[in-house]
């Protein structure tokens, strides 16, 4: 049977066979598949390579499709590459780490000094054993072979006995022990703590797992592991605390944060929290203040019953018809709220606690409700300012309601001057203050009512300033000159605040940039 002979073939056919795989795929054509010629029908890419490495069907022997189109179409041909010499690779390596602070890896792309050549392609080199190197070998292999860098994927083994050295020498640098979120990990290069403790926990390089950093610790070195506590009960607690209160007469605190000498990994305040929390075996929701109310009878500030005002003045109008005074901070217990003292009375008026209202204290309300003062000597505003003038001589400030006794006046207290010119008791007329009645007599600075200003008026001020200093104010400028008792921060805080007239949300170095042109003002005022 005669052989069909197939058509004559020409080096421009191929050529035109292959533009037009390129554009119908975006590739050139691979001599080594079977793959058909789509505008040659019973022709396939292997039988054009065979014919022309061999000269068949007049074709010129010692070609390839890829030798044809790499010198055709300067298509980079990958059989016919030259060898890599891993000298020059190292090279390629530190001119890319000089450049860059990174080692390549095989996904770093083209190598800039080999036009062509890309870092995949040496890592699959060295990895088949292609291109004249021998194979088996990686590029991040050869990077610590070579140049010591560290390669993920190639670790070195760990043991525990080498990670409690590492955690041994911490201690003692630090004085405390590591943690995985304790860094870098001196005397180990490339090793973090955290790196570790996934290895001890999910077990690699060599360490079987199901461990980690601070249960390690724990067993070998005795450190408290805060996920591996034994469980707690409420008998337990109660013990310590029955030691605690033996040893020292209290009850313990939720405050307290020393060790217990029962437990010296414990402290009260982390059982409190376990307490409220729920954890170790406990269901959570409860205190220590609860369970020592609960069954030791301490009492507990946070549970008590509320006062009320009507009946924390029949308290004192009890005690004023047994003792003949009115009571105190310092009176002591209440025979008629047991476990109750005017001092815990006194607090709660003045923090707002336990049903009252605040902002108050036990004189002020003795003195609103009682008139405590009813029978003092009166009082006129001549005599208050000479006592003032006193005060001001022998202690070069003016007094306030908290300055205490009045010097030379048995009895007489500044707040209770204060008070008697707020409400108009002992002569007086009322709807006064100490600092009011000052400040208009004796020109003494009220705080609570300051002159207000307008930004005009700060901006004289400043273009004084300017003038005789070469700089802007800023808050940290101190004093305002020739306006005594104002300075340069409380400007700036009444600009910001909305205080003393002014409409506020601005700033004194906003003021002087959008008036005055003063852009970049430092905060020592320099432009």
């Amino acid at each position: 049977m005669a052989f069909e002979r197939k058509p004559i073939l020409t080096i421009e056919m191929i050529l035109d066979w292959a533009d037009s795989h390129y554009e119908q795929t975006g590739e050139w054509p691979v001599a080594g598949r079977h793959e058909p010629v789509m505008d040659a029908p019973g022709e396939n890419w292997r039988s054009i390579d065979t014919a022309l490495r061999k000269g068949y069907r007049c074709l010129p022997p010692g070609l390839s499709v890829a030798r044809l189109l790499e010198r055709e179409r300067g298509r980079r041909n990958l059989g016919d590459l030259p060898p890599y010499r891993l000298h020059h690779i190292l090279a390629w390596a530190d001119a890319h780490h000089q450049r860059t602070g990174e080692w390549p890896g095989f996904d770093s792309g083209p190598i800039e000094d080999m036009p062509g050549e890309t870092w995949h392609a040496v890592h699959s080199a060295l990895s088949t054993g292609t291109r004249g190197l021998p194979g088996g070998s990686s590029l991040a292999r050869l990077l610590f072979e070579h140049r010591g860098v560290r390669n993920p994927k190639d670790l070195p083994l760990l043991t525990e006995a080498m990670i409690l050295v590492w955690a041994d020498a911490h201690n003692l640098r630090t004085g405390d022990w590591p943690h995985l979120n304790s860094g870098v990990i001196e005397g180990a290069v490339g090793e973090i703590w955290y790196n570790i403790h996934a290895a001890l926990q999910i077990g690699h390089r060599g360490l079987p797992g199901g461990s980690s950093m601070a249960r390690l610790l724990a067993e070998h070195r005795g450190v408290r592991n805060i996920k591996g506590l034994p469980p707690l009960n409420e008998a337990i607690i109660l013990a310590w605390a029955d030691a605690h209160q033996k040893r020292t007469g209290e009850w313990p605190s939720y405050r307290n944060i020393e060790p217990i000498p029962e437990a010296p990994n414990e402290t009260w305040r982390a059982i409190d929290a376990v307490l409220r929390c729920g954890s170790r075996g406990l269901p959570g929701g409860d205190s220590l203040p609860r369970i020592l109310n609960r069954s030791r009878g301490r009492r507990n500030e946070k549970t008590l019953a509320p006062f009320q005002l009507h009946q924390v003045l029949a308290w004192a109008d009890a005690h004023h018809q047994r003792t003949g005074e009115w009571p105190t901070v310092k009176t002591g217990k209440i025979p008629e709220a047991p476990g109750d003292t005017w001092l815990a009375v006194n607090n709660a008026l003045v923090k707002g606690i336990r049903g009252l209202p605040g902002d108050s204290s036990l004189a002020r309300l003795l003195d609103e409700h009682r008139n405590t003062d009813r029978g003092a000597a009166p009082l006129d505003e001549t005599s208050i300012l000479a006592w003032a003038d006193r005060f001001h001589a022998r202690h070069g400030n003016w007094p306030s309601r908290l300055s205490g006794s009045v010097d030379d006046q048995p009895g007489e207290t500044w707040r209770a001057v204060n008070n008697a010119l707020v409400k108009g008791t002992r002569g007086l007329s009322g709807r006064s203050s100490l600092a009011h009645l000052l400040s208009a007599r004796r020109s003494m600075r009220n705080n609570r009512h300051l002159p207000g200003f307008d930004e005009e008026t700060i901006l004289s001020w400043a273009d004084r300033y300017f003038a005789r200093h070469e700089r802007w104010p800023s808050r940290r400028s101190g004093d305002v000159d020739d306006q005594p008792g104002e300075t340069w921060n409380a400007v700036n805080s009444a600009l910001y605040n909305g205080t003393r007239r002014l409409a506020g949300g601005s700033s004194l170095s906003r003021l002087l940039a959008e008036r005055r042109g003063a852009r970049g003002v430092s905060r020592d005022g320099t432009v």
